[in-house]
């Protein structure tokens, strides 16, 4: 088969110059770490050499070590990354160093603010790999022979970064991939031995695969091992460094910022394994992104396996990070064997129970409100997904409340149950579509009255939270939304029930005129308990779907049948007392309709004429004006 050997000139795609505008202007003030993300790539190529030799050894072509060189030189200005790991060929060269190949690239650039010092952490979370490398360099070359491919058939590719590429097919004896920075004049810094070891010794001394350079000296000669070469879970974790494990976490999740926290656990017994898992100190920017690839890398026996492991760990905890190495695993594991082995299900259960220990100790902290901030609609998921851990999850949950003092989720649970009034039975939340819909929602009229905490719930994943978890510490999870209210009576109260039927006996002719005013558009009109100076709210019975819920999923496109509410009125208010004494049935139905219309409109629905509702609103206040 003919080899295409043109030299072909191409322009980077549209996301990949506005990525290296950014990073050569955000990141300048940490150059450093271009050096970290070229070695952290040379590894993960020699990781992958070794799963794929598994099942061909000839792609090790007779030379099985692997080794990861950091040349450079003082007089021409340059620094070489080499590695004699799997390699690319031409048609992967142009795919991963002229493209990003990365879901959420979208989202990523919609999120940036502009602010060099913000989006140097956005871009540290989006991982910048081989682009970093323009941080330091006016021009890279990149030479390189996949495992298995002829000697003819290596590739070169060239940029200086600015708009296109060149790329041609080049022989090439040794496969691997050699990474050459033409260092700007402002960089000479970086063709030192001395500072090149001090950044290595930093950021990748935990890397397996063995880092050499040329040995220092006047008449010395031949290359040197500048990196301990040593898997850093193998090591006893006594011996291990906080920087350590902070430099390992930056080397596998592609992350500038140091992690929230971290656990190292070797687990012994019927299935032997090691893990080191890692909690990010930011969500990453793709975190509910459908198509993002989550999980933790897997090991057998130290032997580098798939990079999103996610059969590891369950949905709700992506936004872990770090590194699984089993001994009781076949090294040619695949993911369908991962779906349906035993071992894997033990590692997922204890793993799973190990991370949420970690949230507990963290929620004994003040890292804790940094954490939920990121990662707490994610670990909401938890409590519908994950049903033997429902109740140490839902320990971790927080929230706002109407005793919160700000808009921080800081309630917990227990915090709640700890307040609860004598004789409350419930734990009472309202769901809406935003706080400030919440906070005003005249449904928590008579439970500011009573002093009775609510919480409020907002993120859309709160629906499926509140229909899966039905009680916590004995106490059942009450919507304030549906049903006829309970409430812990005072003494006040005794003869609360004998005076609400008697309120509604006595007002019963005004409920049912507006019960043949709305006709149709309502379930029910009854007389209330809950409102105190609002005319009128809505309510659901009890087994029917919230407003809420129904508005998420007509947002998403679900089709859901009709479904109406009952108005509660609060016939002490004025305009109700108007109402009732009105006898013009076109009036009564203008006064009917406004009534629910409004009480729509404060728990943030959409009317479905909202010309309607105003030619209403402005004749009856042409009334009130004439009168």
């Amino acid at each position: 088969m003919a080899i295409d050997t043109a030299k072909e000139t191409r322009g980077f795609e549209s996301e990949v110059n506005q990525l290296l505008n950014l990073v050569i202007n955000s990141l300048y003030s940490n150059r450093e770490i271009f050096l970290r993300e070229l070695v952290s790539n040379a590894s993960d190529a020699a990781d992958k050499l070794r799963f794929a030799s598994l099942s061909d050894d000839s792609l090790y072509e007779g030379d099985s070590e692997l080794i990861i060189t950091v040349d450079y030189s003082d007089k021409l200005k340059t620094l070489t990354v080499r590695d004699n790991g799997i390699g690319m060929s031409r048609d992967e060269a142009i795919e991963h160093l002229g493209t990003i190949a990365k879901s959420g690239t979208k989202e990523f650039f919609g999120q940036l603010s502009g602010d060099a010092q913000q989006d140097s952490q956005m871009i540290g979370q989006f991982g910048v790999g081989f682009y970093s490398a323009y941080i330091v360099a006016d021009k890279v070359t990149v030479t390189s022979r996949r495992a298995g491919l002829s000697e003819d058939e290596g590739v070169r590719w060239e940029s200086d970064g600015k708009g296109d590429f060149t790329v041609e097919t080049v022989r090439k004896k040794k496969r691997g991939t050699e990474v050459v920075l033409h260092l700007k004049d402002d960089a000479s810094e970086f063709a030192n031995g001395y500072r090149l070891r001090q950044i290595i010794k930093r950021y990748s001394d935990h890397i397996a695969t063995k880092i050499e350079m040329p040995v220092e000296g006047e008449d010395a000669t031949g290359f040197e091992a500048v990196n301990t070469a040593t898997a850093l879970w193998t090591r006893n974790k006594k011996d291990i460094s906080d920087d350590e494990y902070k430099a390992f976490y930056k080397h596998i999740s592609h992350d500038f910022e140091d992690p929230l926290t971290w656990s190292h656990t070797k687990s012994e017994g019927k299935f032997e394994y090691t893990t080191v898992f890692f909690v990010p100190g930011r969500a990453p920017f793709d975190l509910f992104d459908r198509d993002a690839k989550h999980g933790v890398k897997l090991y057998v026996q130290r032997v580098f396996i798939m990079d999103d492991a996610d059969q590891i760990l369950p949905n709700y905890l992506r936004f872990m990070r770090g590194i699984v190495d089993a001994n009781d695993l076949p090294l040619n594991v695949s993911r369908e064997i991962l779906q349906h082995n035993k071992a894997i299900d033990s590692i997922r259960s204890a793993s799973t129970k190990k991370i949420l220990g970690m949230f507990e100790t963290l929620a004994k902290g003040e890292d804790y409100t940094s954490f939920w901030n990121n990662f707490g609609r994610a670990l909401k998921e938890g409590i519908v997904e994950d049903h033997a851990n429902q109740e140490q999850i839902a320990k971790l949950l927080r929230f706002v409340s109407t005793q919160s003092a700000s808009d921080e989720a800081d309630v917990s649970l227990q915090d709640y149950v700890g307040r609860m009034v004598d004789g409350q039975q419930a734990i009472y939340f309202l769901t809406a579509e935003t706080l400030a819909t919440a906070r005003n929602s005249p449904h928590l009229e008579i439970f500011r009255e009573k002093n009775l905490e609510v919480l409020l719930l907002c993120d859309p994943v709160d629906e499926w939270v509140t229909s899966q978890l039905a009680e916590f510490d004995g106490k059942p999870l009450k919507s304030i939304l549906h049903g006829e209210l309970d409430l812990p009576a005072s003494a006040a109260d005794k003869d609360a029930s004998q005076a609400k039927e008697e309120h509604a006996q006595t007002h019963e002719a005004l409920i049912e005129k507006i019960k043949t005013a709305l006709g149709d558009s309502v379930k029910d009109v009854r007389s209330t308990t809950r409102l105190t100076s609002s005319p009128a709210c809505l309510v659901s019975d009890d087994n029917d779907m919230s407003a809420n819920l129904q508005r998420i999923l007509k947002a998403s496109g679900q089709a859901l049948p009709s479904s109406k509410r009952i108005l509660e009125i609060n016939a002490k208010h004025p305009l109700l007392s108007r109402l009732e004494a009105e006898s013009d049935p076109a009036r009564i139905e203008n006064w009917a309709s406004m009534l629910y219309e409004q009480a729509l409109l404060a728990e943030g629905g959409r009317l479905d004429d909202p010309a309607a509702f105003v030619k209403r609103m402005n004749d009856m206040l042409l009334e009130l004006t004439d009168a």
